[in-house]
């Protein structure tokens, strides 16, 4: 259970700010409902100083979302467009007296969704389409560009903070590397203060001879406690995962709540592949269960 501060209960509770704006002038939509985290800020803005004279939010999410959100509004209002872009995600969860270190990156969304409604404001086009980066993180959709500014922004140092700021690295893990080429471009050095080592070839799980045959018993065992180990990042973000049918290379999953359906359902579904590929030493299929039904 996370340790949520008494201003954080305050804003989740009591939201400041919250419902439609009318007469709003600037609207900044980020994150995706199908997805678990989905944002909307709305500003009501003077056109003559650029004083952002009333905010108000909808959001789709977790206590932190909400209470992140109900701060930034009360934050920005009766700043100019330009003070109000200074605000960072750090601002938001000070403001808050902290945040629980695995929901800091609602902080981050509710500083891309400023961007995007000041942008919407002044006429000009708000990009998070993740095209002018490298796809780093394929679960999350988590490009380098943002991965980068987030580590410059907050001075993030290891594999942990990056996943809590943004939520890349948190599925399936094939990203990893790629995020600690980042954290050493960005700080210079790895995140253990020791020079990076290049790293031998990783013996691929399929192809060691010591590994040892599972009985059938074992290996179910095997997927549902790789599954268990999944869930938790799921659950995170409203969504979960369990097992319905082993037969034999092919595993049939259930996806619900918010991975139901989602845009990024076959990335979750590859990650979990992936996971259970390196824990079982064996290539199998990972199907949804609508698979089932049609096989």
């Amino acid at each position: 259970m996370w340790d949520y501060s008494e201003k954080v209960r305050e804003h989740f509770f009591n939201p400041r700010n919250s419902g439609p704006l009318e007469n709003a002038n600037g609207v900044g939509d980020v994150g995706s409902i199908k997805c678990g985290d989905a944002l909307r800020l709305m500003l009501k803005v003077n056109p003559e100083s650029e004083i952002i004279e009333d905010a108000h939010f909808q959001t789709f999410g977790c206590g932190s979302a909400i209470a992140s959100s109900s701060a930034l509004t009360e934050i920005i209002k009766g700043k100019t467009l330009d003070e109000a872009l200074k605000v960072s995600n750090q601002d938001i969860a000070d403001y808050l007296d902290g945040l629980p270190p695995e929901k800091m990156h609602c902080s981050v969304m509710g500083r891309e969704a400023l961007q995007a409604a000041v942008a919407n404001y002044r006429g000009e086009e708000w990009k998070d389409d993740h095209e002018e980066g490298d796809l780093v993180c394929k679960c999350f959709a988590i490009d380098a560009v943002m991965i980068e500014e987030t580590i410059r922004g907050n001075g993030l140092k290891t594999m942990e903070d990056v996943t809590n700021y943004t939520k890349a690295g948190g599925g399936c893990s094939a990203c990893h590397e790629k995020i600690e080429d980042i954290l050493i471009a960005v700080n210079g050095r790895l995140y253990s203060n020791e020079p990076k080592v290049k790293k031998a070839p990783r013996e691929s799980p399929l192809s060691s001879p010591m590994r040892p045959q599972l009985t059938n018993y074992q290996r179910i065992r095997k997927i549902e406690d790789t599954l268990e180990a999944i869930r938790p990042m799921l659950q995170r973000d409203h969504g979960d995962v369990t097992l319905v049918e082993v037969d034999g290379k092919k595993i049939y999953v259930a996806l619900s709540g918010a991975c139901q359906g989602c845009a990024m359902e076959a990335a979750t579904l590859g990650g979990i592949q992936h996971k259970l590929v390196e824990a079982l030493g064996e290539l199998v299929q990972v199907l949804p269960v609508v698979a089932l039904a049609n096989a």
